[in-house]
């Protein structure tokens, strides 16, 4: 279906190997908690796409997944996506998901804070595209399931296509109902469609879904996942064989379908999907989940990544994924969805502008030219240093949007990170923190969970950064760097490495080799305080 730079069947360099991925229960190899400035140590108080370019794939697949933020790593810098929660009910039960958490602060896929009618769908997606031209993709992702609800999500895109004709539509479903409505999904020229998969075992499958409801009846345990594992291949395929671009979702969950997500991968890629998005189960206990209850961990950074780069040769692999509530809107990594409520929209005066929109997406094009530029300058500059290595090394960006090193280290809310070398500046993922500064002031107990979110890169960019966040990262052997604020990042991050690999060479400095990292899970400490459980 399209053409695949990773050809290599042999499985790619990892930071950790497979067998590696530890067990539940056992201890994680993570940073002992820093003391933050002024604090005595502890705990402290204490969640894309495709690299490819036009040279890596057909024209007609590019024109789809260019302007994409979730199907184009490089598009997701500029371009902004909305979901709207028309879809309620759910067909399967999943034992990572808890749909009655309801927090504003939250981001999880599932969660929501108001539910919409079509009409108010509709009326909320107008008025979002109007005030933000970079607003090129509309998806019903839940807070159940897009296709146990078919009526609502095609009222909302036939209203859709009438009132806002150049927005691309996007469904995220778990299958089951796929194969009976693929013809509905072309009719409405839903040309992306998210499946989440997370086993094609059903040995596998029974620990995760308890039970499906399927031809009025609910079936549960192996019959359950077998029945689930054969209507989403069977739809996988159909979609395959009708053009519509399919990216796959699975949650990498440990000790249940971490190596098994491999062959996932594989038998996705034989039925034509076009990404593989493999995201860390969050499962906090005050989440409420079957999962959050019973103790089954989520991955490390190191275990995500070394699931991920096994992966790699098979079905292209998404790692930019924000894992986003079913309402969220704005870019990747930011939720403007508080701007738009709907007692807010009451007060908007909505014009749906093409040609603004037009407007601004030509500029976009122009800076997308200039960064790519940027870094094959870079790339060249760093091909071009005598020294003789392989070194490769992850590097964390403090970035508010645009491909530029802009953001200051205490206003972060996610760091990028990159994997940096000779050859390359590929983003292999983001780490969630909570904000150091608070305020106006730095909050000293948030800083060992930064620290610890970005532990095993070697440097962080940011654009500005305190006295005391930067003695802290410099003892945690994290370098922090202020040196390249506006410049696009890929370029700063070869140009750091340059210089990284200079000092080596020199003898000023010795590369020691970093430990792992940990992704934070659920909402941002403060703001969670004191929220319970919905109703």
């Amino acid at each position: 279906m399209q053409t695949n730079a990773n050809t290599s069947s042999t499985p790619a360099k990892t930071y950790v190997s497979i067998g590696q991925i530890k067990s539940l229960g056992a201890k994680l190899d993570l940073p002992a908690a820093g003391g933050g400035c002024g604090t005595s140590g502890g705990e402290g108080k204490a969640s894309c796409g495709s690299s490819d370019g036009p040279e890596d794939m057909p024209q007609h697949i590019w024109d789809k997944v260019k302007d994409h933020p979730c199907y184009s790593e490089e598009a997701h810098h500029h371009f902004a996506r909305m979901h709207v929660a028309v879809a309620p009910a759910c067909n399967i039960q999943c034992n990572y998901c808890n749909r009655k958490y309801d927090c504003s602060n939250e981001s999880r896929p599932g969660v929501v804070s108001q539910k919409l009618t079509p009409e108010q769908a509709v009326k909320k997606v107008v008025a979002v595209a109007s005030e933000i031209p970079q607003m090129t993709v509309l998806g019903i992702a839940g807070p159940g399931d897009a296709l146990a609800n078919p009526k609502k999500t095609f009222d909302t895109f036939r209203m859709l296509q009438e009132q806002a004709p150049d927005l691309k539509l996007c469904i995220s479903t778990n299958g089951l109902a796929l194969p009976d409505l693929v013809d509905e999904i072309c009719k409405y020229n839903v040309d992306h469609v998210t499946i989440t998969i997370n086993m094609v075992d059903p040995a596998v499958g029974e620990k995760i879904y308890p039970w499906i409801f399927w031809n009025h009846k609910r079936l549960k345990g192996y019959e359950a996942a077998k029945v689930l594992h054969e209507r989403q291949m069977l739809g996988l395929e159909m979609l395959t064989a009708r053009g519509v671009l399919t990216k796959i979702n699975s949650v990498l969950i440990p000790g249940i379908n971490d190596e098994h997500l491999i062959e996932v991968n594989r038998e996705v890629k034989k039925r034509g999907a076009f990404l593989h998005n493999i995201m860390p189960l969050i499962s906090e206990p005050e989440h409420g989940t079957v999962f959050g209850l019973t103790g089954q961990r989520g991955p490390t950074a190191s275990e995500l990544k070394a699931v991920q780069d096994a992966c790699m040769g098979g079905a292209n692999l998404m790692r930019h994924c924000r894992q986003c509530r079913a309402d969220a809107v704005g870019l990747l990594g930011e939720d403007r969805s508080e701007e738009f409520t709907m007692d807010k929209l009451e007060q908007m005066d909505v014009v749906y502008d093409l040609d603004k929109r037009r407007s601004y997406q030509e500029k976009v094009e122009l800076e997308r030219n200039a960064q790519q530029a940027a870094k094959q300058e870079a790339l060249a500059a760093a091909s071009a240093m005598p020294a003789n290595d392989d070194l490769t090394v992850l590097v964390a960006v403090a970035t508010k949007g645009g491909g530029k090193v802009n953001e200051h280290f205490g206003h972060v809310t996610e760091f990028q990170v990159f994997e940096v070398s000779a050859t390359k500046a590929l983003f292999v993922g983001h780490r969630r923190v909570d904000q150091y500064c608070q305020g106006g002031a730095g909050d000293d107990e948030q800083l060992p969970s930064v620290v610890r979110a970005i532990n095993d890169c070697h440097a962080v960019l940011v654009a500005k950064i305190g006295a005391c966040p930067r003695d802290e990262l410099t003892a945690a052997g994290v370098e922090p760097v202020d040196a390249y604020v506006g410049e696009f990042i890929e370029k700063a991050a070869l140009s750091w490495f340059n210089d990284y690999r200079a000092r080596i060479a020199s003898g000023a400095i010795v590369h020691q080799h970093r430990g792992d990292a940990q992704i934070r899970q659920g909402a941002y400490t403060h703001a969670a305080d004191g929220v319970a459980l919905a109703a």
